[in-house]
């Protein structure tokens, strides 16, 4: 007889965790499970053995008892009626399950219609159930059918699909067919358990070969319920045991191949028992079986006219006839299953993550978790960002739980012992390292570099002297490694070296390609009271205060502040005194061509009064173009001073009737506009009165000298 066994049997990392948590609340005092833990009446017997007791509602609880919430879960009312009574909740629901929670509450919230693909009587699909709003239960691909003919309305409707985590894959695919199919707004998640599927096809691949299939599990588990299905599917002969005394051997006669695989809440022990018995059934079939194989090879009587017989012995025969000797099956599901020890290095498959914990698939008879704290020592790392579900994780083992079959891991001490290899490599190659700054002190900083903490003093942090520490904290940075100290765990860098390193060969770089009105994005490195210094790449430009804006200003603070980004052009270079000279301004965004453009001489445009002389006035016309009204341009009367008719941001109307491009004035009149006086026919002498030629603008911080005035 050979035996199969199949290597996903026994518990799957959410039953283990719960039945974990169930023992260690059990050592710690009073407790009481909400609903059989889990699916299989031994492992429940065992636990209220240890103390646990199991009750049907939240009435049965005592004052001052631990609840433990079962791995199917329960519903958001119970969840927040326990929180009401203030008992101490143990959440063992299994962390797939809980995703689905999670899911449906949200998807629900924004108004979709939950549908559930599993069993309308099963406890996990029942608190799914209970952490969302409007929700339908279908068990099969008929029952999709049926729904949706009935509710023609949901083919247009908002849905949100799922699936039970024990459920078969292959109804769930049919099922989410059909739904895509027909409906237009349907969200689909897959939420079968991994575990699960890989357990139903290694029993699938099985059971196609096998004679014979025992499957071990509770007669209540949908798991083990499911799996025994998809065996009978492929073989006429399955055996559903709970445990090693339902075994008939007679129900097994004739099998050649059996196949042996577990539910997800069967226990190891269970399976060791059935392991037992199996042993020894192998052990008399293959008795048997070279008992009468040594029967049937006595040498028979030949014939005269026949060739002589060959003897053959027992052992030859037994070899000719059967492949290589079986082992036992105790030495098969050993085999398969492989025991993990402290301080080895193992690789596995992420199964799923929570606030506290990984849980990693180690394809072992223990579960493997990762604590939080364990998985790295970066600062403000969102571990769902980092790993996900599916990802191939390596990790080292910290401790090994036989009895709850769990082992804790930790990736950041496997990752420290490689990373240290790394930073001594790092010191020798004197290769750039990268890391996270996570600490301030007296002297410097400390850089999270892989799980290494490495010094940096504040001399080689890159920082002016002034400069404070807490700048770099919780910054990325580059830096090379100056000294390690391995017996003392010390290491010492420089984010300083890689700075300077960086900046020259910028710098190189730029003044290797650079040329006049070639653009560059740089960084405004400090101000002084005649420009702006801009760090072009490794090289800093001069911006002249004249050349930050259109408009007048006095300081280069107006425009600009230490550490803009800002966008400037070459105007020139001195290759050999390493001087630069930057332009800001626009040449699109000119004033005066913009000006120009939309007023002609001779012109009428509304200007602001900015400032008031002795010689006249100063009027806006488009910001950045200012023209001058000469007093004698103000009314069509002689006025004493300017501000006898006009005021300091008054906004009136003027002609424009002189442009000097080539110095870039503006004269303006106000009396062009007005109407002329009558004519006289005999003018009475009087005295000269001022030239009434056009005004020509002057700039308000070099007023016209006196012999440039109009003479009265």
């Amino acid at each position: 007889m050979e035996l199969v066994p199949a290597k996903t049997a026994g518990f799957c990392f959410g039953v283990k965790r719960a039945v974990r948590l169930a023992e260690e609340a059990a050592s710690s005092g009073p407790c009481a499970c909400l609903g059989p833990l889990i699916h299989n009446d031994d492992v429940v017997r065992r636990l209220e053995s240890m103390g646990v007791r199991t009750v049907s509602s939240v009435s049965e609880l005592r004052p001052g008892e631990t609840v433990i919430i079962r791995s199917h879960g329960i519903g958001q009312s119970e969840y927040e009626e326990l929180r009401r009574l203030g008992l101490n909740i143990i959440d063992a629901t299994c962390p797939d399950v809980a995703r689905i929670h999670r899911l449906v509450e949200e998807q629900s919230a924004e108004g979709r219609k939950i549908v559930v693909i599993g069993e309308r009587r099963h406890p996990e699909v029942a608190a799914v159930q209970g952490w969302c709003g409007d929700s339908v239960v279908l068990e099969n691909p008929e029952e999709v059918e049926t729904w949706l003919s009935e509710n023609p309305e949901m083919t247009d409707f908002p849905l949100c699909v799922v699936s039970q985590t024990t459920g078969e894959r292959k109804n769930f695919e049919i099922s989410v067919k059909i739904l895509k199919k027909q409906c237009t707004n349907a969200k689909i998640f897959d939420t079968i358990c991994n575990t699960t599927s890989n357990r139903q096809r290694e029993a699938r691949e099985i059971a196609s070969k096998a004679d014979a299939m025992i499957v071990i599990g509770g007669r209540h588990s949908a798991n083990t319920a499911k799996l025994a299905q998809v065996c009978r599917e492929c073989c006429g002969r399955v055996l559903l045991i709970e445990n090693a005394s339902q075994l008939d051997r007679r129900e097994l006669e004739g099998a050649k191949v059996v196949g042996v695989t577990a539910g997800a809440s069967t226990p190891e022990w269970i399976i060791k028992e059935v392991n037992r018995m199996m042993s020894d059934e192998v052990k008399a079939v293959e008795t048997a079986e070279e008992e009468t194989k040594a029967v049937e090879t006595v040498e028979p009587v030949a014939e005269e006219t026949a060739e002589p017989a060959v003897e053959e012995t027992p052992a030859e025969t037994a070899q000719q006839d059967a492949p290589e000797a079986e082992a036992s099956f105790e030495e098969l599901l050993e085999r398969s299953i492989k025991t993990l020890h402290t301080g080895e290095k193992v690789r596995g498959v992420v199964a799923s993550i929570t606030q506290t914990e990984i849980s990693v698939d180690l394809g072992a008879k223990q579960s493997g978790y990762i604590p939080i704290s364990e998985f790295t020592d970066e600062p403000g790392v969102n571990v769902s960002d980092v790993v996900k579900v599916g990802n191939e994780i390596e990790a080292y083992v910290m401790r090994v739980n036989d009895v709850d079959g769990v082992v804790m891991l930790s990736k950041k001490r496997l990752d420290s012992v490689k990373n240290w290899d790394s930073i001594v490599e790092a010191r020798t190659s004197r290769a750039v390292v990268e890391g996270t700054v996570i600490e301030e002190n007296k002297g410097g900083v400390v850089v999270n570099v892989k799980g290494i903490h490495v010094f940096v003093p504040a001399s080689q942090s890159g920082l002016p002297k002034e400069a404070p520490m807490s700048e770099l904290l919780r910054k990325k940075v580059k830096l090379r490694i100056t000294e390690v100290n391995q017996p003392r765990k010390r290491v010492v860098g420089s984010i300083r070296a890689v700075a300077y390193e960086e900046r020259k060969a910028r710098a190189e770089a730029t003044w290797s390609e650079i040329e006049v009105g070639k653009h560059y994005h740089g960084v405004v490195k400090s101000l002084t009271s005649y420009g702006a210094f801009v760090d072009i790449g490794g090289v800093d430009g001069m911006v002249h205060v004249s050349e930050l804006s259109w408009k007048r200003i006095h300081q280069p603070s107006e425009v600009l502040k230490v550490g803009d980004e800002i966008d400037v052009y070459v105007i020139s270079f001195d290759r050999d005194n390493r001087k630069i000279s930057l332009g800001y301004k626009d040449p699109n965004e000119n004033p005066w061509v913009k000006f120009t453009t939309a007023y002609p001489e001779g012109s009428v445009a509304e200007v602001r009064i900015v400032k008031l002389m002795t010689f006249g006035a100063f009027a806006e016309i488009i910001p950045g173009v200012d023209g001058l009204i000469h007093i004698s341009q103000i009314a069509d009367r002689r006025i004493g001073k300017p501000e006898d008719v006009l005021s300091e941001g008054e906004v009136v109307k003027a002609k424009i009737i002189k442009i000097d491009n080539e110095n870039k004035k503006v004269s303006l009149s106000i009396r062009a506009l007005s109407e002329p006086a009558a004519p006289v026919s005999k003018p009475e002498p009087k005295e000269a009165e001022p030239d009434d030629g056009p005004a020509v603008v002057y700039d308000t911080e070099n007023p016209p000298a006196p012999e440039d005035l109009p003479q009265e």
